[in-house]
């Protein structure tokens, strides 16, 4: 997949989600999965405080799922 796929296809989770859906997404447009980008998120913001801004940034900037039913 180009990079340039992956960005237009990377939105937000509507099922896989906990807070905002943003590990979710990542983890349907990306190899690693979800759960793995969950711990990767609470390890840099344990370590070095920036994991909050980057999912706030995130799941501000990242489009909704779109929904099939034209919603």
């Amino acid at each position: 997949m180009t990079e340039e796929n992956f960005l237009r296809k990377l939105s937000k989770s509507q099922n896989d989600k906990w807070i905002g859906g943003v590990c979710g997404g990542l983890g349907k447009y990306t190899p690693l999965p979800s759960w793995i980008w969950r711990i990767i998120f609470c390890l840099i913001s344990l370590c070095w405080g920036l994991g909050v801004i980057i999912y706030i940034l995130l799941w501000i900037f990242m489009p909704k799922e779109s929904t099939k039913g034209g919603d």
